[in-house]
């Protein structure tokens, strides 16, 4: 527990904590913070506060003397009281409208996975009319879009049932996306693309999972997993009307930029650029959300290792325009506030990509009501993103209960 000090020895620069406080039972805008001016002490007292916890170590300046301390309390106004109060009921009904917002694209988004779920499942023996329900399923994702303010990356959990590859699939699927629209690709290319990235895996249905699962395959374990490629156009072949285009991703989705990849070891351009853009999403899905979840990046990490230690692999141009596009701190990237909170990555901020929407780890408050923290409106800032694995399990369960990332692009709001 730390010290207390009387409300009276407070000056701009000492972090208080006001945890015997609800957070509904006072202005301000968290339950812990950093002194900024004296209108923040007088609130203070209006509150009948008559002593408040501090931190020595995240204050930047000391309490004030005893004998400095005012002898006089200082009038404070009612009415700049309420105000406050009236302020902060403003923003909390705007945090509730982004939750409840957040809670509609989960439900978009399992609708949406599930959906795939379906199509790949029905794919090989309904080929037409799945691609028909590919195709307006892409059309949906595409539509929205198309009509954005503004493009989102959305971090949601679903809790009600599990869609297995499909919830790769959708990502892959939204992620290219996003990136066919920071590459400004046409209409008709991004319907291409998100066709594309939706059956880019078909063929692996023909690969037993001991391969799949296996990250140190054999050589001839290798060979067969490659294969899927071919598996994958083979079963494309069996839907009518399919673009080139499309074919293209099914084939190329494995090319590397320095031609190290395969089938066909094509390098830079020769490799369709919409093949290029599917290889970037598939490769960060696949990092952060691996078969094996103990080996797992956070979105920060997959990041890094791709732009430093896998750069060669893709177009350079699109790899810089998807760090631009997920944000510099990705949805699903856990991370340390200036004041010591933790907090997870919910959504970038495309016109500030250093100060995203956090959901901040507060034990006290239950996690269907978590705070939801825009950055661009406090003064806090983040410090360092931080790995799931060095926090208490508690914070994780709170902030990801379900333990991997999926996204969903929003449209118009």
């Amino acid at each position: 527990m730390k010290p207390k000090i009387p409300v009276d020895r407070l000056q701009p620069g000492v972090f208080i904590s006001l945890g015997e406080l609800r957070w509904l039972d006072h202005p301000f805008l968290l339950n812990r913070f950093r002194l900024d001016n004296e209108e923040q002490i007088r609130v203070l007292r209006g509150l009948g506060l008559d002593a408040v916890e501090w931190d020595p170590e995240r204050s930047t300046a000391q309490p004030l003397p005893e004998a400095q301390a005012a002898e006089a309390e200082v009038d404070f106004s009612s009415a700049a009281l309420d105000s406050m109060f009236d302020a902060k009921r403003t923003r909390s009904e705007r945090v509730r409208a982004q939750r409840e917002e957040l809670a509609r694209c989960e439900r978009i988004f399992e609708q949406e996975a599930l959906g795939i779920g379906d199509i790949l499942r029905d794919l090989s023996s309904r080929p037409g009319e799945t691609h028909g329900k590919a195709k307006s399923a892409v059309g949906r994702l595409v539509g929205g879009l198309l009509n954005a303010e503004s493009v989102a990356v959305h971090l949601v959990n679903l809790k009600v049932r599990e869609a297995g590859p499909a919830l790769h699939v959708m990502n892959v699927v939204v992620l290219s996306l996003l990136l066919g629209k920071a590459a400004q690709l046409s209409e008709e290319e991004l319907r291409w693309l998100g066709l594309g990235a939706m059956f880019h895996d078909i063929g692996k249905r023909d690969v037993p999972a001991r391969v799949l699962r296996n990250p140190q395959r054999s050589p001839a374990e290798e060979q067969f997993y490659q294969a899927h490629v071919g598996y994958g156009i083979k079963q494309a072949a069996a839907i009518t009307d399919l673009p080139v285009a499309v074919r293209n991703i099914i084939a190329c989705h494995h090319e590397r930029w320095d031609g190290q990849g395969f089938p066909n070891h094509l390098a830079a351009t020769r490799i369709p650029r919409l093949a290029r853009i599917v290889a970037i999403a598939n490769r960060y899905d696949n990092l952060c959300n691996p078969f094996d979840p103990r080996q797992a990046k956070t979105p920060a990490e997959t990041l890094a290792a791709m732009f430093k230690q896998e750069q060669g692999r893709y177009d350079p141009e699109l790899l810089q325009l998807f760090v631009k596009s997920v944000g510099v701190y990705p949805p699903g990237s856990f991370v340390v506030l200036g004041d010591g909170g933790i907090g997870l990555v919910v959504e970038s901020n495309s016109g500030d990509l250093l100060r995203p929407l956090i959901m901040l780890h507060d034990p006290d408050v239950p996690r269907n009501e978590a705070l939801l923290l825009d950055l661009r409106e406090t003064d806090l800032c983040i410090e360092t993103v931080i790995s799931p694995a060095k926090l208490p399990p508690a914070t994780v369960e709170y902030l990801a209960p379900r333990g991997r990332i999926d996204y969903y692009v929003e449209g118009a709001r």
